[in-house]
């Protein structure tokens, strides 16, 4: 875990294997393997056959699913296309800054987004980061990028995003939001609250979203 946080080993990388980190370590192979498997289950490493154990990485298409829950009703899943519609620098508001442990007023960066699906507005979120961590964040950089946030995040500022908790509720469209995603006024939307957290169990984002749930639904497995 220190050698992940500290960056020893970054997104990506293949780690030393088993018998090195036995070697390392002083311990035995089978508690070298029992550390790996628990870091495996908690989506820090992802073991490949024949290969070896690398850092798990938002880059990779299995991981770009891991925090986006809604898939589609019928077909596959496919990431969805991203459009910012607002990027610029805050002082944050006292419920967002008690959330990720800041000071009200602390400098922050306020996005504002859409995600489509085949060209259909289904996601409009917005999502806060604690200007400290992402200071060389332009809004430029953030106008032009279109692929999963956490993977910009992961590669410019090595930043993983490695749990997130999630509120879910029913709420009905009002007038500006049902514009936005080109529904009825008063329909039904998925209101999704996201804290998530880095190393150390630091929250570094918090995101409130809604969801169209015409053609897809929200998906967890559990166990």
């Amino acid at each position: 875990m220190q050698s992940l946080q500290s960056g020893q080993w970054r997104p990506g990388d293949l780690i030393p294997s088993e018998m090195e980190l036995a070697a390392r370590f002083g311990v035995s192979q089978g508690t070298v393997r029992k550390a790996i498997d628990e870091l495996a289950a908690e989506n820090l490493v992802v073991r490949r056959q024949g290969r070896g154990t690398f850092v798990a990485t938002h880059r990779e298409a299995r991981s770009q699913f891991r925090f986006l829950r809604l898939k589609p009703d019928v077909g596959e899943a496919h990431y969805p296309d991203n459009v910012i519609i607002e990027a610029r620098r805050v002082r944050a508001p006292a419920d967002i800054a008690r959330q990720l442990d800041l000071k009200t007023g602390d400098s922050m960066i306020f996005l504002k987004r859409m995600q489509s699906f085949d060209g259909a507005p289904t996601i409009l979120e917005e999502l806060w980061l604690p200007g400290a961590n992402f200071k060389g964040l332009s809004l430029e950089r953030l106008l032009e990028y279109k692929g999963p946030m956490y993977a910009l995040l992961e590669t410019e500022f090595g930043m993983q995003m490695l749990r997130a908790t999630e509120s879910i509720r029913a709420v009905a469209a009002d007038k500006e939001t049902a514009a936005m995603l080109r529904v009825p006024l008063h329909s039904p939307l998925l209101s999704v609250h996201r804290v998530s957290y880095t190393y150390d169990d630091k929250a570094v984002e918090v995101r409130r979203s809604f969801y169209v749930t015409n053609g897809h639904h929200y998906h967890n497995d559990l166990s």
